[in-house]
């Protein structure tokens, strides 16, 4: 059922999406990484990672095995996509789908 806004009154805002970032030097937020929406910026800030810049350093493999240690469950291959692109991605790399990531993935880590 639609809600029923009086003559006169205003709706509250939608939250905007933050804007994907072109570079990495103007990723200031997690959902603003390429191919990171809320769920994957969530499952980021579960493994401690708060800032963009803090994934230059890290080994995407290694989030991925944290975070399936962390759910207790076998992440899909597809999320180490996810984190390879994003690590890609702020150590200065051109923005690419996440899958475009996947044969690289599978030979270095196998199908998983």
């Amino acid at each position: 059922m639609a809600r029923f806004t009086p003559p006169g009154a205003t709706r509250p805002p939608k939250a905007l999406k933050p804007l994907k970032a072109r570079h990495a030097d103007e990723c200031e937020q997690l959902e603003q990484l390429p191919n990171i929406g809320p769920a994957l910026a969530a499952d980021l800030r579960r493994l401690g990672i708060r800032h963009p810049g803090e994934l230059a350093g890290r080994d995407a493999f290694a989030l991925y095995q944290a975070l399936c240690a962390q759910t207790g469950k076998r992440q899909d291959p597809c999320v180490l996509d996810t984190f390879i692109a994003a690590v890609d991605f702020m150590r200065g790399a051109e923005p690419r789908p996440w899958w475009t990531y996947t044969a690289e993935r599978k030979a270095t880590h196998g199908a998983l």
